[in-house]
């Protein structure tokens, strides 16, 4: 084609033209960026993206959330703590953050009690958390507390062998106290025997797997907190009761003889046939959204009695391989109704509500006398294992997801259930001996020598060309 001066002219109008239309759609594309933003985390664990558990407790902060970071000017420790937080806001949009240098502003970090480099200052609502170490494990936690402004208390029943919240033995509670303790409830223990008073802030009463009889004194007291409306959750055990069959028959719930035993279990590679598994669960509010496998090591099954005042639903019922072994747990053993066994599926636990009208307080009936008194419900469970939250099982399949749920309905945090607790994964690659080996021979011979004989081949059939 012959290019006169029209054409060049028209080919540098073009030229001019396309330019301005790609500077036009770079710019375009440079505002939406600064509208809207994508983000993508390709990582094996996802640990760059917010879990299912603190987008749920974000979802319960209707206000706005301040976070003040008490950080020097050190991009090392700032820079962590922006990235973890932009996590937050990029999901809940009124979550702010600001930086306070502690070495222009001692007087407020004497004020706000700083005690390290980093420390964050979570606000919400008028009330404050504070965390030293800024994780989303500590934000979480911190933030699911501001969610709940009354403060909650558990009190466990201790002087006869129960298992304690702040025991480190194997069958203790210690872990799963700390957890609650993280969640923002306030742990207590009671003797009853030495100070014969229930405490009157007691949310939830625990009694765990008491291994001596309670006195009729205690009982009574017990008896007498239920009456009132308490809320109880009951660990139990197989064998004895300890003093505690007024209480089951006022429940309407009797434990039956023996211990459960799984078949079940063996399919999972676990040799001991008292764990049973519970993998199915009814529509409750504790198990709403619950999937995940829980394990209950030497439970004793419970079962109804027709007379009570109480409402009485079955929460944890086990497959249909097990049964309640009455002889000893050696050998080899078989189900055996002869001796009264009772086969599966059996129930573990029970969630049971009654309809309760509280009393006016004082100052209701000074404002109308005539009010009529907003009916509550009574909240008790019973299990029939107290070692699925033990220190030694707690980290068993969803054994601690369940409990804390089962204490959230218990204190009636309804909102906060199924909110589990973070659990970092683990990155640690282990090889067999075998595998190591394998892999050094691959990389420092096998691979040279390959790598050595295709470059030879390549060259040789060049050369013969």
């Amino acid at each position: 084609m012959k290019i006169n001066r029209k054409t060049h002219l028209e080919i540098r109008l073009q030229n001019l033209l396309f330019s301005l239309l790609f500077l036009v759609a770079v710019g375009l594309v440079a505002w939406l960026s600064t509208q809207y933003s994508a983000q993508f985390d390709w990582t094996a664990s996802h640990r760059h993206t917010l879990s299912e558990a603190s987008r749920k407790v974000l979802d319960l902060l209707k206000a706005p959330v301040s976070i003040t970071a008490y950080a020097r000017d050190n991009q090392q420790v700032r820079e962590p703590i922006r990235d973890l937080v932009d996590r937050y806001s990029r999901y809940k949009r009124d979550l702010s953050l600001q930086f306070v240098n502690p070495d222009t502003q001692p007087e407020k970090v004497r004020q706000m009690g700083i005690q390290v480099d980093g420390e964050l200052v979570i606000e919400y609502e008028g009330r404050s958390e504070k965390i030293q170490e800024a994780g989303e494990t500590s934000l979480t936690n911190a933030l699911q507390r501001l969610a709940t402004a009354e403060e909650r208390t558990i009190v466990f029943i201790e002087g006869h062998g129960d298992r304690s919240p702040l025991g480190k033995a194997n069958h203790d509670l210690q872990q799963f106290a700390d957890e609650l303790k993280r969640k923002g409830f306030t742990i207590a223990a009671a003797n009853l025997a030495t100070t014969p008073l229930i405490p009157d802030n007691t949310d939830v009463l625990v009694i765990a797997g008491p291994r001596t009889n309670l006195l009729p004194g205690e009982i009574k007291l017990i008896e007498d907190y239920l009456n009132k409306g308490g809320n109880l959750w009951w660990l139990g055990d197989p064998g004895e009761l300890h003093g505690l069959e007024p209480l089951a028959k006022q429940l309407g719930l009797r434990f039956m003889p023996g211990v459960v035993v799984d078949a079940s279990t063996q399919l999972l590679g676990i040799d001991d046939p008292t764990f049973a598994l519970v993998s199915d669960y009814p529509p409750h509010t504790i198990t709403q959204g619950f999937q995940q496998m829980t394990m209950f090591p030497s439970a004793a099954a419970l079962d109804q009695m027709e007379k009570s005042d109480f409402e009485k639903e079955p929460l944890l019922a086990t497959l249909a391989r097990s049964w309640t072994e009455l002889g000893p747990i050696e050998g080899k053993i078989a189900y055996d109704a002869s001796k009264g066994e009772r086969q599966g599926p059996l129930d573990l636990g029970y969630a049971i509500t009654r309809p309760i009208t509280p009393e006016p307080s004082d100052k209701d009936v000074e404002h109308d006398k005539s009010a009529a008194r907003t009916p509550s419900e009574q909240r008790i469970v019973v299990v029939g294992d107290g070692d699925f939250l033990s220190n030694t099982y707690l980290g068993n399949g969803g054994n601690l997801e369940l409990g804390i749920n089962m204490v959230q309905w218990l204190s009636r945090g309804d909102a906060l259930i199924n909110i589990p607790a973070k659990i970092a994964p683990d990155r640690k690659l282990q090889l067999s001996a075998f595998a190591s080996g394998t892999i050094a021979v691959g990389f420092l011979f096998v691979l040279p020598v390959l790598l050595i004989g295709i470059g030879a081949w390549v060259w040789f059939k060049r050369r013969s060309r």
